[in-house]
């Protein structure tokens, strides 16, 4: 009897090791972690914002479609969206200890056409995608400088800064 019962337990452990488990049944998969980089965006001022000479007591305007109008343009990845914004964008222009008032208005456009700018306000930025086809964008600044009656003669001068950054959208 002793003999038929351990013929019997070796017979089950055989079995068991014979029969498939759940673990064979496991499938599995593999994926790739993975990133493409860019492009950098490259921004150029390509003209200053020239009030050129103003006299005493007399205010300046320059409007976004002439020749004296800032101009920048940022290039880069085409259709990506990018953030503008100003890091310098200086409430007057500086002479020595004197200074003058200047308030800005702001355009942009995929191409290098002022008059089919969109306008924006500069100090708020713009949020906006790079062109299509080219992956420019070209940024506008004009502006009104306030001339006091008694203003000093002199040079006056302040830097604009303007920054993009991709927003990965």
């Amino acid at each position: 009897m002793k003999k038929l019962s351990l013929t019997l337990i070796a017979g089950a452990f055989v079995l068991a090791l014979a029969a498939p488990s759940a673990v064979s049944a496991q499938q599995s998969a593999s994926i790739l972690a993975q990133a493409t980089v860019q492009t950098p965006l490259t921004v150029t001022g390509v003209s200053n914002l020239n009030f050129g000479n103003v006299f005493p007591g007399v205010h300046r305007t320059v409007l976004l479609t002439v020749a004296a109008a800032g101009h920048s343009q940022i290039a880069g990845v085409l259709n990506a969206e990018v953030d503008v914004s100003f890091s310098s964008l200086p409430a007057t222009l500086i002479s020595g200890v004197n200074n003058m008032a200047i308030t800005y208005t702001g355009g942009w456009n995929p191409a290098a056409n002022p008059g089919a700018a969109t306008a924006f306000v500069p100090s708020a930025g713009l949020v906006e995608r790079l062109d299509a086809a080219t992956g420019q964008m070209h940024v506008y600044l004009g502006g009104t400088l306030t001339v006091p009656a008694n203003q000093a003669a002199g040079l006056y001068q302040a830097t604009i800064t303007l920054d993009a950054a991709y927003t990965g959208n």
